[in-house]
């Protein structure tokens, strides 16, 4: 049975997710913060973690739920991200991290290594989608039983396309696939002038393709109603089927 103080909050997320004027405040502040670089300006347990706290509520919510023994993650940069899924993992009393970066900068390596929480982390160096790399991290999952996949690398449409089909074999049946920096598609086109992806070729782009091809994956509306403010909208995909 639902508590009253659980169920006046699933009334108010599900108030919040109809609220087209809110919604549309959100995504102004999100734009307007981004020539701030808003999300650069945190960090987890001393590592920069280059995401939104909002997310960041979102991700411990899940972790804590799903309770994964394994998390894998794309795209590592500073990892902050890997800090604040061991330091989750720790607090659960089991699992491992496994991160993969196309470049792992030797000073980024120097200060993950180096932090308390790099013994529940793994690192592999090479495109996420590289065929080598696939079979190093299928081969790593071996033997888990409940698997978390966080994409956050490189954002074109057709690399993250390709990561979905690539991972989300390995998510299990009640955890999630979360495809980070949807919010490109939300941003005005020359938002990011010095990289390949933009509106019409993002991640969000590639969750709408992808979504076409499974019934494995729900996107989790409730979660887009409840952060408001997010980087991920319509990018927490969860695992609804074996």
């Amino acid at each position: 049975m639902t508590k009253p103080f659980e169920q006046e909050g699933v009334d108010n997320i599900r108030r919040q997710g109809l609220d087209t004027s809110l919604d549309t405040l959100s995504t102004q502040w999100l734009v307007r913060s981004a020539a701030y670089r808003y999300s650069y300006n945190f960090t987890w347990l001393g590592r920069p973690i280059i995401q939104y706290p909002q997310d960041v509520m979102a991700m411990q919510e899940i972790i804590w739920r799903v309770q994964p023994d394994l998390i894998i993650e794309t795209g590592i940069a500073h990892g902050g991200s890997l800090i604040f899924y061991a330091s989750m993992l720790e607090l659960i009393g089991c699992g491992k991290v496994l991160g993969v970066d196309i470049d792992i900068r030797s000073h980024n390596r120097i200060e993950i290594e180096k932090h308390p929480m790099f013994r529940r982390i793994t690192m592999i160096q090479g495109s996420s989608i590289g065929e080598t790399v696939v079979e190093q991290v299928h081969e790593f999952s071996k033997g888990k039983s409940r698997i978390l996949v966080v994409l956050d690398s490189n954002h074109t449409h057709e690399h993250v396309l390709r990561e979905m089909h690539l991972y989300s074999p390995l998510v299990t049946r009640g955890s999630y696939l979360v495809v980070f920096d949807t919010a490109i598609e939300d941003m005005p086109q020359d938002s990011f002038p010095d990289r390949p992806w933009h509106k019409g070729n993002n991640p969000k782009t590639a969750v709408s393709e992808f979504l076409k091809t499974t019934d494995r994956f729900l996107a989790d509306k409730d979660m887009d109603s409840k952060l408001l403010i997010t980087t991920a909208r319509s990018g927490y995909l969860e695992c609804v089927k074996d």
